[in-house]
């Protein structure tokens, strides 16, 4: 293989396809980065046996061939390099790579052909063209509410079709649930009545793929494929096989008879959050919102720290006196909307609470209050 190509054109496509490559565990295989000179395109290729990454970036071609180098020593070593010209030469006799750029030589050694294994294909049929930029808005409001746990469902980012071209997009863990739906006719045709879900742990390498412009999305029995418009770069990963629990369940609280509404100003109470984040101990992480008239006061205190005690204007029709939620949970949640104002729909005091917004539409986040377990301690006298 000998081909030139400048820096510019590959390093994007190099630092993808790195952030695949396991960095020293693993087997030798899943370490190499492959490179294919073909057809005046030189093809990079990266797996770790479960995600797959495929660019094609133009080159020069002297010498057609296939090769493979150790991904993380090759991509740093690009990146460190100057823009411009590179060249990349196969030296049969030593086995190694040969890279230049101007005065300066590099050698790295090449992994045998014989180990390369055929990457998947994109899946043509059934494509459906999906805003880029759509799809990582949806992630940053999901991914956050997914379980860290390994081996759950919950762990799962959930793309379900739901009727008349309507999808759900949902994450959830123990103590919190958010849903953002949407409509796309062609995609929830492509769905399977049970949807897709894809492990948290795929998640962060499908936004670093991600961009702006639009990309095509295929899906297959056990891989989500996504392709760049232009037939560039394709990511695949794979499907997880467990089934979602319904969340219906907790939506249709939401919706009961009993339900307590509270709209407030979604910055005023994030400031105050993150004052109160500082008489959060390990013990006391809680908020405590006690609700008065047309205000609520916002407490916290910790042990040999302190106490603060803010009080918001609120708009509030409920007879729940207090309920206590996780500080910074709940200064997270905030965090993801956009609307002035937001609404608490409240259950109960122990019971989930959701928050909307109104320039937040169709998006709703779940969160449990804090119980606080009071145990009484007496003793016996004897007679």
């Amino acid at each position: 293989m000998k081909c030139s190509i400048t820096k510019e054109a590959i390093i994007e496509g190099l630092q993808k396809a790195g952030s695949i490559v396991p960095s020293k565990t693993g087997a030798a295989y899943l370490r190499t980065l492959w490179l294919k000179a073909e057809q005046n395109s030189l093809y990079v290729m990266s797996t770790n046996a479960e995600i797959q990454f495929t660019g094609c970036y133009p080159t020069q071609i002297q010498q057609e061939g296939l090769l493979g180098v150790r991904g993380r020593a090759f991509v740093d070593l690009i990146s460190k390099l100057s823009p411009g010209e590179v060249s990349l030469t196969l030296d049969p006799s030593s086995e190694n790579l040969l890279i230049e750029q101007q005065r300066r030589k590099y050698k790295l050694p090449v992994s045998n052909a014989e180990w390369f294994q055929k990457f998947l294909e994109f899946p043509d049929d059934n494509a459906v063209v999906w805003s880029g930029d759509f799809f990582q808005e949806l992630i940053e409001k999901i991914e956050f509410c997914i379980s860290d746990d390994p081996g759950e469902a919950i762990s799962c980012l959930c793309m379900k079709p739901v009727g008349n071209g309507r999808i759900d997009v949902c994450g959830l863990n123990t103590h919190q649930f958010a849903i953002l739906s949407f409509i796309n006719d062609d995609l929830a045709q492509r769905l399977s009545n049970d949807g897709i879900l894809i492990n948290k742990k795929y998640i962060q390498n499908i936004k670093k793929w991600l961009g702006s412009d639009e990309i095509e999305m295929s899906i297959t029995e056990k891989f989500l494929f996504l392709r760049t418009l232009d037939g560039k770069e394709m990511l695949c990963v794979p499907r997880s096989t467990y089934t979602y629990p319904d969340y219906s369940v907790f939506l249709a609280r939401l919706s009961g008879e009993n339900v307590k509404n509270m709209t407030i100003n979604r910055k005023d109470v994030i400031e105050a959050l993150g004052r109160n984040l500082i008489f959060n101990t390990e013990v006391d992480r809680g908020t405590y919102m006690n609700f008065k008239n047309n205000e609520v006061c916002l407490s916290a205190q910790g042990q040999d720290i302190g106490s603060a005690t803010e009080n918001i204007e609120i708009s509030y029709d409920g007879d729940i006196s207090e309920i206590i939620f996780p500080t910074r949970n709940l200064f997270d949640i905030l965090g993801h909307f956009i609307s002035q104002n937001v609404e608490f729909v409240m259950t109960s005091a122990d019971g989930p609470c959701g928050i909307r917004g109104h320039d937040d539409p169709e998006y709703t986040i779940i969160i449990m209050p804090i119980v606080i377990n009071e145990e009484t301690y007496y003793s016996e006298d004897n007679d």
